[in-house]
């Protein structure tokens, strides 16, 4: 499979209904974010929509699905609800990840080698729908080659654990993480499928990820909504753009 050399920023905007619920308020307003983002240069929109509705609501989605001009990326856990608002609003693009109640953010890939019959089933009417099937996964060979036999067109490598080694300076077990982020993102794009990546991406470590010349999305939110409290949400944005095409070229 060719690659392309654009590398796509989608911005998430999870954690600006995170501090708008905090005080059970109208603000701020997570569309509003969203069309800063798209202003600033942001090639899509990431919101993940929660079975506990912890951060953004179902008010959200409709609002962003009426009001963008850029594409949504709808995160979403494999249940039937969340399978009906997506098949509902029909948004550009779904991003499959895993979801437990008690963790503060999503922790780690989707078990996608062991519940192949049950996520091909579950994702054929979402494609069958038009939307962009991907699925976020820890890179593994087991869990990408699932991914492409239950007939996603793309996968989203976690780069949690990477990130978590180099902020705690365990420079052997970032370096390992990167490598292996990189061959997963090799054999993925050999398969067929769309590359993107994300989770915990800051300035500090988005470089070697926006290098990799199979990855065609970078998805960042909870480090450029902490930006924006110094530096304002564009500034921050054009930055992390700025940031991905130096690593790119």
């Amino acid at each position: 499979m060719k690659t392309d050399r654009k590398l796509r920023l989608g911005v998430n905007i999870d954690h600006v209904a995170t501090v708008r619920n905090a005080r059970g308020s109208a603000y701020p307003e997570p569309l509003r974010a969203a069309r800063l983002a798209e202003q600033a240069g942001a090639d899509g929109i990431t919101a993940h929509l929660r079975e506990d509705r912890r951060h953004i609501s179902d008010e959200d989605i409709d609002g962003l699905v009426n009001a963008l001009s850029v594409p949504l990326n709808f995160e979403m856990a494999a249940t039937r609800e969340m399978q009906a608002i997506a098949l509902r609003h029909k948004p550009h693009a779904v991003c499959i990840v895993p979801e437990k109640r008690e963790e503060r953010t999503t922790e780690g890939g989707l078990e996608v080698a062991r519940e192949e019959n049950r996520l091909a089933h579950f994702i054929a009417p979402l494609r069958e729908a038009g939307c962009r099937v991907s699925i976020f996964i820890a890179a593994e060979r087991a869990q990408v080659e699932a991914a492409h036999r239950i007939g996603a067109e793309v996968i989203e490598l976690h780069t949690g654990a990477y990130c978590d080694a180099h902020s705690e300076g365990r420079i052997n077990d970032r370096d390992a993480e990167l490598e292996r982020l990189g061959e997963m993102a090799a054999l993925a794009n050999d398969l067929g499928l769309e590359v993107h990546a994300g989770h915990g991406l800051t300035y500090d470590t988005v470089r070697p990820i926006a290098a990799m010349p199979q990855v065609m999305e970078l998805n960042i939110g909870h480090f450029l909504i902490g930006e924006a409290i110094f530096l304002g949400l564009g500034p921050a944005i054009v930055e992390m753009r700025r940031l991905m095409d130096e690593a790119r070229e």
